[in-house]
């Protein structure tokens, strides 16, 4: 059965795919720090995303996590059914193909 996020989650995983990006998907345990849905690189630039059901938005937490991401250098992207799909593969061209 296949829930609103995980459909979500395929179209992030195909477009990173496409893109030759390294990036992991944490499985919660309950130990250790928690992350968030994506973790990864390309072309040495670093990125998490989170994905959301719906038009759902980031917990507290999830906002913490992403706004430490972008302290640190990185890139941080919510995408959930109604949008950030686009500001992701943007971004993703521009640093593959520099477009």
């Amino acid at each position: 059965m296949s829930t609103p996020e995980s459909k979500v989650k395929t179209k992030v995983s195909a477009l990173l795919k496409k893109h030759d990006a390294y990036y992991e998907m944490p499985v919660p345990t309950g130990f250790g720090k928690s992350g968030l849905d994506y973790t990864g690189c390309v072309a040495g630039k670093f990125f998490v995303v989170e994905t959301k059901a719906g038009n759902k938005l980031p917990t507290p937490r999830q906002l913490i996590t992403m706004q430490k991401v972008r302290d640190a250098g990185g890139r941080a992207f919510l995408v959930n059914e109604v949008g950030g799909l686009d500001d992701l593969e943007i971004w993703l061209k521009w640093v593959t193909e520099g477009k």
